[in-house]
């Protein structure tokens, strides 16, 4: 990976605001809307950003959990999974600064964090 800084790709659950509040402080995040995504399996979601080598936050623990067991499993590279309790997207991205600010992209690889 040449990248030191985690890029983001929300699914469709995390409010937008999000993403916009990580750009306005020089992140690199998108969402399943601004990728023409919307309405797609969490597989699908997932498939998504591997293909674009962006780490995933969802709120959707049970799937993202399982599909990162099958990832594992079949020795297939994400590049994270963040799942997210709900909160206001100022918490969230609070939360998310922590991962964001000292976790490089090679640590991310196939790992799951909870925030």
């Amino acid at each position: 990976m040449t990248r030191l800084f985690i890029e983001l790709y929300l699914d469709e659950d995390v409010d937008v605001l999000v993403a916009h509040l990580l750009r306005a402080r020089g992140f690199v995040a998108t969402t399943t809307r601004d990728e023409g995504q919307l309405q797609k399996s969490d597989a699908e979601q997932l498939t998504y950003a591997v293909s674009q080598q962006k780490a995933i936050m969802t709120h959707n623990r049970v799937d993202f959990e399982v599909l990162a067991q099958t990832y594992f499993a079949r020795k297939q590279v994400h590049y994270g999974i963040i799942i997210a309790t709900r909160h206001p997207p100022y918490e969230l991205v609070r939360r998310l600064l922590r991962i964001l600010n000292y976790v490089t992209v090679d640590e991310m690889e196939n790992q799951v964090r909870y925030i």
